[in-house]
């Protein structure tokens, strides 16, 4: 038996399967029908493209990748592939059954089955690359660049350039949640004796600065890098991680806008400001590349803290807000309702980890 991050990683995926199958979670009734009609239903249905075919199927398969992969390095080989399988159909079978209360989703009887083949599929890949010895070769990569207690690190920094995807008001700024959470509570009390117990701002949120939104874009791209830090004690490969995870925010940042706005305007957030961002952000991550584990750990604290006070004192662009509707209207609606969460969640779920890490007696130093 090995410790694994592929049992937080299959757990963070299916919570985020279940996000993007009910998004926006909005309009449940019951409509008199039998909610297993679906398995009945003609195949293909009429309205099927091969988009869906392959979101489906890709949509799928890093789930039985991973499950498949727990199950192996926690010392169930024979299991590993058909229980995968069986969870993620049953993930799947649930999703359709609960789509057919929702007005805004259509379950179908082809979308089950294709869920099916791809967990099937991704189990199946972990198999053979845990028969062609990949598997155990990325476990002593692991062993060699990180500490032992990384796996809610690595968990973090893999789903860091993910939560980028979906347009962000401020480039690499995460966690920007306050002013949609207060709309969303006054909406939920409307008519009731609880509105009046929220508390009720003084002022209205200020826009941030160009040198706000500069500072932002900093402290954006510094946590992750410090996040590896916490966790790989040799300064050499800490570099390459910070340039790696550099790379990636740019990339993940320039992917979005793409999908966004269209592939000619890709790189339109990359004027001056981003630009100094980014040159700034690397010169942190080489000043701090030499601090201790735990106090890179109180510094990424201080980062998470000052940039998610920011970002919740300003309100979002009525332009961003008509970007975000056209992610939920359109055919990324998947996507976002997986993206979105992780875009809301990412820096708070990190502060905790920090928290615990520098609460933890006998952390890497």
């Amino acid at each position: 038996m090995h410790k694994t991050s592929a049992w937080p990683l299959a757990l963070v995926y299916s919570a985020l399967i279940v996000f993007a199958s009910l998004f926006p979670f909005a309009g449940w009734r019951a409509q008199g029908i039998n909610p297993w009609v679906f398995l009945s239903a003609r195949i293909p249905p009429p309205y099927w493209t091969w988009f869906d075919v392959n979101i489906n199927i890709v949509g799928y398969g890093p789930l039985g990748f991973l499950l498949a992969l727990a199950l192996l390095r926690s010392g169930a080989p024979r299991a590993a592939v058909p229980v995968a399988a069986l969870a993620g159909t049953l993930l799947s079978a649930a999703m359709e059954f609960l789509q057919i209360y929702l007005p805004r989703r259509v379950p179908s009887n082809m979308d089950l089955a294709l869920n099916a083949a791809g967990t099937l599929l991704g189990a199946l890949l972990a198999l053979l690359l845990e028969r062609l010895g990949a598997i155990d070769r990325w476990s002593l990569f692991r062993a060699r660049w990180f500490t032992g207690q990384a796996r809610g690190a690595i968990v973090l920094l893999v789903l860091w350039p993910v939560a980028l995807l979906v347009p962000a008001a401020v480039p690499f700024s995460l966690g920007q949640v306050f002013e949609r959470l207060e709309l969303a509570l006054i909406d939920m009390l409307e008519d009731t004796p609880f509105l009046e117990w929220l508390p009720m701002r003084d002022a209205p949120l200020v826009p941030l600065s160009p040198g706000g939104e500069m500072l932002c874009e900093v402290l954006g791209l510094l946590a992750p890098c410090l996040l590896a830090y916490c966790v790989v004690p040799n300064m050499g490969r800490r570099a390459v991680l910070a340039a790696l995870g550099v790379g990636l925010g740019i990339a993940a940042t320039a992917l979005s806008a793409a999908l966004s706005y269209g592939p000619v305007h890709a790189w339109e957030w990359l004027g001056l400001p981003a630009h100094l961002a980014i040159w700034v952000a690397m010169a942190l991550a080489a000043a701090f590349i030499a601090l201790p584990g735990r106090a890179c750990a109180a510094v990424l604290m201080l980062v998470l803290m000052l940039q998610l006070s920011l970002l919740n004192q300003a309100p979002t662009s009525a332009y961003f807000a008509q970007t975000l509707q056209t992610w939920e209207q359109g055919r990324f609606i998947r996507f976002y309702g997986l993206g979105q969460w992780l875009g809301w969640l990412w820096p708070y779920a990190t502060l905790l980890y920090v928290l615990l890490r520098v609460s933890r007696r006998g952390s890497h130093s």
